[in-house]
């Protein structure tokens, strides 16, 4: 259905819970969003512990660097099929119980890929840590279920907020713990801490209505009809696709920019360029709240404007640290804004469905994101970092031409 717009009803006269969402929907405290944030950092943390480890787990296996790389592709894919497979089970499953039953399943894989004999069991267990990490995909819809109408935005940002937090403090600690006790004790914390989050959450999260009977398969079949039938999800989807795919152009390829000259930054200030992204944590919250005020289309707007014009200060970023900078942060702030709103619209399309409806979404935005990544290399190989600024710049373009097209059909009203 098309995306109209509505008037949020005032919080003295919200309705009691949203119809088919399961969940009490007069509003959601502080306390739980903060929950859920921590909730969803947590969990996805278990997609980057492995990234600043591979030299060590190279060196340990006497494997090379490419086929250590295998265990950050082997996290990617596990969590692809997590938000295929089990992220839909949100709609039909008590989330009380299936959000700490999959961080069971995390605390599990991590503790194999600790102790590890080989390279290839150390990658099946990140592949099913990583399949068991959609935790989080679970964890933001059911945010939007918990929100009254007019706090969704809100409650979603924040908790988007969290996520991104995780990310960045994942790749910090996973260096810091392994400096002082090896690579292996990364993923031993790792799953004490999903383990405490597990029971945290089992006690914690609210009872749920009960919803729909629906057969697994059906279940899954129902995404694919979702995606044929609501513009707004593939409209969103199209547009975040090609945003991640921007954002995967300027992560692969900087850090060979940052390598080679003028610059020639070790790895560690190399990684620290990773800490520029806590100004997507910050921003996503503000998105939210501009989208319950229904400020939707100034938001996105101004989303795709900064990350388009974020591309110019990335050129000039080539032999100018300051504008590589700026560039980087304007981003950061832009993708992530306009992410928000996206989720924003597409959770609003059908309370009973927002799991299903995160998965296509979701799977949309990963596959654009792998294929930024795939171009970058090869874009960067042949033309240098000006032609991996013009790609990231076309796939801006591209999301802001989509968000043009549907506008002009009438098909979002952001």
């Amino acid at each position: 259905m098309a995306d109209v717009p509505h008037p949020h009803p005032p919080a003295a006269r919200r309705p009691a819970a949203e119809p088919g969402s399961g969940a009490v929907g007069a509003g959601i405290g502080r306390g739980m969003i903060a929950l859920l944030a921590v909730g969803a950092g947590v969990s996805v943390a278990n997609l980057y512990y492995a990234q600043p480890l591979l030299a060590s787990i190279a060196a340990t296996f006497r494997v090379s660097p490419g086929r250590a790389a295998l265990v950050v592709t082997a996290a990617q894919v596990g969590y692809g099929a997590g938000l295929v497979l089990l992220v839909p089970l949100g709609d039909i499953l008590t989330r009380r119980r299936l959000v700490p039953l999959v961080l069971v399943g995390a605390t599990g894989s991590l503790l194999v890929a600790a102790l590890a004999p080989s390279i290839g069991v150390l990658a099946a267990g990140v592949g099913l840590a990583g399949l068991c990490s959609v935790a989080t995909q679970i964890l933001v819809p059911f945010a939007a279920h918990l929100a009254g109408p007019g706090d969704r935005g809100r409650a979603v940002g924040t908790v988007m907020s969290g996520l991104l937090v995780g990310i960045l403090l994942a790749r910090t600690a996973a260096g810091l713990i392994a400096q002082v006790a090896g690579w292996r004790a990364v993923f031993v914390t790792g799953a004490v801490a999903v383990a405490a989050l597990a029971v945290l959450l089992a006690w914690r999260l609210p009872a749920e209505e009960p919803r729909e009977s629906l057969g697994y398969r059906a279940l899954l079949r129902s995404v694919a009809r979702l995606a044929a039938s609501q513009p707004v999800l593939r409209h969103r989807a199209a547009i975040g696709a090609f945003l991640f795919a921007a954002f995967n152009v300027v992560w692969t390829d900087l850090a060979f920019l940052l390598a080679g000259p003028p610059y020639h930054y070790s790895r560690a200030v190399i990684g620290l360029f990773g800490l520029l992204g806590a100004g997507g944590a910050g921003v996503a919250a503000v998105s939210g709240r501009l989208a319950d005020r229904g400020w939707e289309r100034w938001a996105t707007v101004g989303g795709l404007l900064v990350t388009v014009g974020a591309f110019g200060l990335l050129a000039l970023g080539r032999r100018d640290l300051a504008a590589l900078m700026v560039g980087i942060l304007a981003v950061d702030l832009g993708i992530q804004a306009v992410h928000i709103q996206n989720q924003h619209l597409v959770f609003g399309i059908d309370a009973a469905a927002r799991s299903r409806l995160n998965t296509a979404y979701m799977v949309t935005y990963f596959a654009g994101g792998a294929i930024g990544s795939a171009a970058a290399g090869a874009v960067y190989a042949a033309d240098g970092w000006g032609g991996s600024v013009a790609l990231g710049a076309a796939f801006a373009g591209a999301a802001a031409a989509v968000w043009c097209g549907s506008l002009c059909v009438g098909r979002t009203r952001a």
